[in-house]
């Protein structure tokens, strides 16, 4: 039986849907980010709602990748979880070509 992590290994295979993944990555780590975050303060989105102003709908999407946070709605979700919002750019890893 094929897991799902072999199902997606096998699917990221073909180069356009890899790139299409791949450019999703900076989505899913800011979701992951605020989740993360979160828990570690074992708190619920209700309890992030009340801290930020933010509704819990808002969090709950931003939690699940189907809001569009600006810099200022992260801001408020770092400060009210006593953390530093950090953006960087890094360099881009060139694939070889074989």
């Amino acid at each position: 039986m094929t897991t799902l992590n072999d199902f997606i290994e096998e699917q990221l295979q073909d180069p356009i849907l890899k790139e299409k993944y791949d450019a999703l990555e900076p989505e899913f780590a800011v979701m992951q980010a605020v989740i993360d975050a979160r828990k570690n303060q074992g708190i619920t989105q209700k309890e992030l709602s009340e801290l930020t102003g933010i509704s819990q709908a808002d969090i709950s999407r931003l939690e699940r990748g189907t809001g569009n946070p600006s810099i200022k709605t992260l801001q408020r979700v770092a400060h009210a979880l006593h953390m530093a919002l950090k953006i960087e750019f890094v360099p881009v890893k060139e694939t070889q070509k074989t």
